[in-house]
């Protein structure tokens, strides 16, 4: 089957909170079942309608995407990159990040420090720590790492 990437469309909203759900449960076991309800209606209803939204595609299927905010400096964030448990090791993630840099090289990002499999993916594609701190509202470590 073919891998496509592409932009974001509102019609593939369902799709992409699926997605982000299952890579979320996987990724974030810590984190509570009442938080990833809240966040998952800010991603429905404040990040992907603000930000630059690239979609993985194979045949049909939407297996990732990957959101980019761009500020008045430099660098622009990576605000999501998810991709559905069975794609994970796939190559998708590294297709979205490459998109990421085609359109700006100098990304920054924040991981939980005990999201392991994206930790581990950030530090082969080339990313490296800058600073840590805690998420206030659920207490866990936070990692902001930069690619440069």
């Amino acid at each position: 089957m073919k891998e496509m990437i592409r932009k974001f469309q509102e019609h593939d909203t369902d799709a992409l909170l699926s997605v982000w759900y299952n890579a979320n449960k996987l990724a974030h076991p810590f984190l509570s079942e009442n938080f990833i309800a809240a966040i998952k209606l800010k991603v429905r209803d404040i990040y992907l309608p603000n930000t630059e939204t690239w979609v993985a595609e194979q045949g049909d299927n939407i297996i990732g995407f990957i959101s980019l905010l761009h500020s008045e400096g430099e660098r622009s964030e990576v605000g999501a990159l998810f991709v559905e448990p069975d794609f994970i090791g796939k190559g998708f993630g590294r297709l979205l990040m490459d998109q990421a840099v085609s359109i700006n090289p100098k990304l920054t990002l924040d991981v939980f420090k005990e999201n392991h499999i994206g930790r581990r993916f950030y530090e082969r594609y080339g990313f490296h720590q800058v600073k840590k701190y805690v998420f206030d509202p659920t207490g866990d470590m936070v990692l902001t790492l930069t690619l440069d």
